[in-house]
Order: C-alpha cells, then structure tokens, then sequence
C-alpha cells in the first residue's frame, strides 16, 4: 500500500506544526549541595566541655540511684514495705535530680545550637551551597548514596564554630 503525497502532506504540516510548539525550557541553574558531621561540629565548640561534664556528672549521680531501684526490682513481690518505700523515695528522688541536670544542660545545649547553625549558614552562604545536609542522616536514611568529597564542609564550618 502506497502512501500519496497528497495524504503525507497536511500530516507532515501538522507533525511539524506540534513540534515547532514545544519549545525548550530553560533549565534551573544546579543546586550545590554540602554535608556535614553534625555531632563533630557540637562537640567543636568550646562550651561542649561543659556540657559533656554535667553529663558525666548526671550519669554518676542517677546511675547509682538507679541500680539502688533495680535491686529493689528484682526482689520483685518478696520486697518488704519499706524496700518499696524507698524505691519510691528512689524514682521521686531521681526524677527531681533528672530534671535539674536537664535544667542546667538546656541553655548551654541551646548557645552550642545555635552557634553550630549560624556558622553552617555562614559557611555555606560564603561557598554557594543551597543546600547543606546531615552526613549521618543522609546515610542512614538513604537519602544520599553517593556525595563526592568536595561536598564535605565539616572541617570548614569547624574552624567558624571555634
């Protein structure tokens, strides 16, 4: 079966006329895209020292009256009345300590935030990155597989945060 050129025509028009419509579009320019290790840039600043201390300090304190509760615990049903007085006196009593350590770790928590997101920002401002992800948590969640090292900024934001 031939095809006439009187047929070929107008269909040909018509292809070339719907080709013609589609124009290009422009492009968006590239995203520059950095990571970071995030628990190395807190515990780059200066205050981080204070911080690990009271931690340190809580963990000592709470652990012991913890292991006081579970060897109450483990007595189970054969604990006398006033084991389970004390236990109870234990769980207020470290319920009150939990919470002042917590209370004394907020605010020196939310200077070295803060201080670690300016110089993030400042950092990525400065070098042209749109974007600026958590290493670990690009990782982790696979979200990122591949980042060549030229996006890792860790060592630069660092510097900014001492």
């Amino acid at each position: 079966m031939k095809i006439s050129a009187k047929v070929m025509a107008p269909l040909a028009l018509a292809a070339a006329f719907g080709l013609g419509t589609v124009a290009p579009h422009a492009q968006t320019t590239p995203q520059k895209v950095g990571f970071v290790d995030v628990s190395k840039l807190l515990a780059a600043h200066p205050m981080d020292k204070d911080i690990q201390e009271i931690q340190k300090k809580a963990e000592a304190e709470l652990g012991a009256i913890d292991k006081q509760i579970k060897a109450i615990d483990a007595k189970g049903a054969s604990a006398t009345a006033a084991e389970k007085q004390t236990r109870e006196t234990l769980v207020k009593t470290i319920q009150s300590k939990a919470d002042a350590y917590d209370k004394q770790l907020e605010p020196k928590i939310a200077v070295v935030e803060k201080a670690v997101d300016a110089a993030i920002s400042n950092v990525a401002k400065s070098n042209g990155y749109s974007i600026i992800m958590d290493r670990d948590v690009a990782a982790k969640s696979g979200l990122v597989i591949y980042a060549d090292g030229s996006a890792e900024i860790t060592d630069a934001v660092a510097k900014a945060v001492k």
